[in-house]
């Protein structure tokens, strides 16, 4: 029998995302648009507990508050051993960022890399 057969990883819940990470920095410069553009975000399945990689597209234009990059990254990071679906993981990070920054706008785009002959591309928000 392969070694991989039947294999069980283990795999965290959502409650081990970390929004808490989040810290915002004073804003009150004129209206712009922000793009973050981070091509190491990664989650896990739940379904086959393989990891999902994506490019994580953040814009916003900010109303009081930018986001700091470190804390970002910080946040993003706490779902390396999550399992959630993409979709989901999309709508967490669109809702968390929402909540902290309360921009005048937001938008966040998840590019996942090919699996099984398919790209998958998720989007919340709009600018």
């Amino acid at each position: 029998m392969p070694k991989a057969e039947g294999l069980k990883l283990t795999i965290k819940d959502k409650n081990s995302i970390q929004p808490e990470f989040l810290e915002t920095i004073k804003y009150s410069g004129k209206k712009q648009l922000i793009s973050i553009d981070y091509p190491e975000f990664s989650a896990v399945c739940p379904f086959s507990g393989l990891p999902d990689i994506a490019t994580l597209i953040l814009e916003y234009v900010p109303e009081k508050k930018i986001i700091e990059l470190k804390s970002l990254k910080y946040y993003l990071t706490s779902f390396r051993e999550v399992g959630i679906y993409q979709e989901d993981a999309t709508d967490r990070i669109y809702t968390d960022l929402k909540k902290v920054l309360q921009p005048f706008s937001i938008k966040v785009t998840t590019i996942y890399n090919v699996r099984g002959g398919m790209e998958t591309t998720c989007v919340m928000g709009k600018i």
